[in-house]
């Protein structure tokens, strides 16, 4: 078991090793990164359809590969590829398309921390990120997973780190994170579906997103209190 943890941090490391000698010595390859790095600061979703629509029939392929991407680089905001897969394939069609490549990336994402350890995940994402997710383990357990899932202003992506940290076994978290994952998929998805007609039906979709944050939290305190209670009665 030993020497195969071993054998996956070479492979990991030396796929790491490779593509960060292709980004520099390949100047293609680091214009394009840099242009896609560049799209997501913009923040405009719009950007990120128009980029993703230049592929023609590889459009897809290329919105799988950027969520990939910014799984493991988890400060890019995975919202504005939702938003556009939305826009580009309708809202049903780009809900599957995004639910589909967050969990290959929560997967990754869950496989590299379990691979190479806190101190690579640390670069990857922040210590106070992780320490907050640490957290949430200590208090709830595997609920954690599910529980932060359905929360709009948690990283998904920290979420998975941390998770491939613990000894939770990969099939819980992989079922948890596609039963949480899939509200606010399917949220944005309709939102992104509507974001074509103006700014009246941005400023709409905006306040849909806030009220439907709102509601997650209000519900998650309520279950969070008839837990408490339920777990006071036991021991009384």
């Amino acid at each position: 078991m030993k020497k195969k943890k071993i054998y996956g941090k070479l492979l990991v490391l030396g796929i790491i090793v490779i593509a960060v000698l292709v980004y520099f010595m390949v100047p293609s390859v680091k214009t394009q990164l840099n242009n896609v790095i560049s799209m997501f600061a913009t923040g405009d979703f719009t950007v990120v359809s128009e980029f993703v629509a230049s592929y023609g029939a590889y459009a897809a392929v290329i919105s799988f590969v950027l969520m990939l991407l910014q799984s493991v680089a988890a400060p890019l905001p995975a919202f504005l590829i939702t938003f556009a897969n939305a826009n580009l394939f309708g809202w049903w069609k780009g809900a599957l398309l995004s639910w589909s490549s967050a969990m290959a990336g929560a997967a990754l994402c869950f496989f590299i921390a379990r691979i190479l350890g806190r101190d690579a995940v640390t670069k990857l994402t922040s210590k106070g990120g992780l320490e907050q997710i640490d957290k949430f383990f200590e208090k709830h357990g595997k609920n954690t997973i599910l529980i932060c899932r359905l929360l709009p202003f948690i990283s998904f992506d920290v979420v998975s780190y941390a998770a491939g940290l613990t000894s939770m076994s990969f099939g819980s978290f992989f079922i948890a994170t596609g039963i949480g994952q899939l509200p606010a998929t399917i949220i944005y998805s309709y939102v992104g579906g509507m974001l074509t007609g103006g700014a009246k039906l941005f400023v709409t979709a905006l306040f849909i997103l806030f009220a439907l944050s709102v509601l997650v939290v209000l519900l998650r305190q309520i279950y969070m209190e008839r837990q408490e209670a339920k777990n006071h009665d036991m021991d009384q």
